[in-house]
């Protein structure tokens, strides 16, 4: 079992002086989304791969909003 990998964030989080953004990554690959204003009492929420693709093709299409 491999460890997990690093958090990674939106380039449009790239200007937030605070580092309040969500944050995905892999663990053994399953998608992981976290909100890292949290620190390290942050809930780290597992997702399917399925579900998060679902969820990513829904942002894209409501960001062009």
């Amino acid at each position: 079992m491999s460890s997990p990998g690093p958090w990674r964030k939106s380039s449009r989080s790239a200007g937030n002086q605070n580092n309040n953004c969500v944050e995905v990554r892999l663990n053994n690959g399953v998608p992981e989304i976290s909100d890292s204003k949290l620190a390290d009492d942050r809930p780290i929420l597992a997702a399917s791969t399925g579900s998060y693709n679902a969820l990513l093709a829904w942002v894209k299409q409501h960001s062009q909003e």
